[in-house]
């Protein structure tokens, strides 16, 4: 079935989240109590409230969305793109900048939306922060009254499942099992608070949240049985 979705009408995305604030000691109280009992199960005995912290990105209840990168196939008979572009800086605007993109190229019924593990943490926490913000929700991501048949999403990770519903592979590690050339990362997802925070270095988590998007089509066109993306097919492009 996955040979028969026009690669055009796919919209691939990955986000990279931070906690809220850059330290425990910067919420208020009762949102430092919300973190203890939301975090109990998690921490155990081994990590307090604050040890825990930075893990806050995690939720997007106490956490942000800092970076939301995207790509989509441009076919022009036998030549095939990938294009690729980001929205960063404050997070009620790239939220609205990233609405206005969904509404204005990718808000017809033959549209989706694919993300590794996106259906667990991508479309969910986009959608919760936009709730949060006071964004309406676009069509792509209001699920309410969806049938399951129904809902736009795709999830390189659930596909590659297969009905075991236990079972979590890393994006890294589909990469490396179906041939993908391992991109050249400088930093890892434990590492974009640090990057973020204490370097306040974008452009790095930017070019690190990018390279994602291109391996998850990357194993998109894999789960197809299609060729790889050359490096000359995928460009870096400003607006959609």
């Amino acid at each position: 079935m996955l040979t028969k979705l026009h690669l055009e009408h796919i919209l691939f995305l990955d986000i990279e989240t931070v906690p809220e604030l850059e330290h425990f000691k910067d919420l208020d109280d009762t949102k430092k109590e919300l973190w203890e009992q939301k975090t109990k199960y998690q921490r155990k005995d081994e990590f307090t409230p604050e040890e825990f912290y930075d893990r806050g990105g995690i939720w997007a209840e106490f956490g942000k969305i800092i970076c939301i990168s995207v790509g989509y196939f441009k076919l022009v008979g036998e030549t095939k793109n990938f294009r690729v572009t980001s929205f960063h800086g404050d997070e009620a605007k790239l939220l609205k900048d990233f609405k206005n993109l969904l509404n204005g190229h990718f808000s017809q019924a033959k549209n989706l939306l694919c993300a590794h593990n996106g259906k667990e943490f991508d479309f969910p926490y986009i959608a919760r922060r936009m709730i949060i913000h006071g964004i309406s929700l676009p069509y792509k991501l209001d699920l309410f009254g969806k049938k399951p048949w129904e809902v736009p999403h795709l999830d390189t990770m659930d596909l590659w499942k297969f009905g075991d519903y236990k079972h979590y592979t890393s994006l890294k590690l589909m990469a490396r099992i179906l041939g993908i050339p391992s991109p050249k990362e400088d930093i890892d997802g434990s590492m974009v608070r640090d990057v973020y925070y204490k370097e306040k270095d974008i452009d790095r988590i930017i070019t690190y949240c990018e390279l994602d998007v291109v391996t998850t089509a990357q194993v998109f066109l894999r789960l197809r049985n299609e060729a790889l993306l050359e490096e000359s097919e995928i460009k870096k492009v400003m607006v959609i």
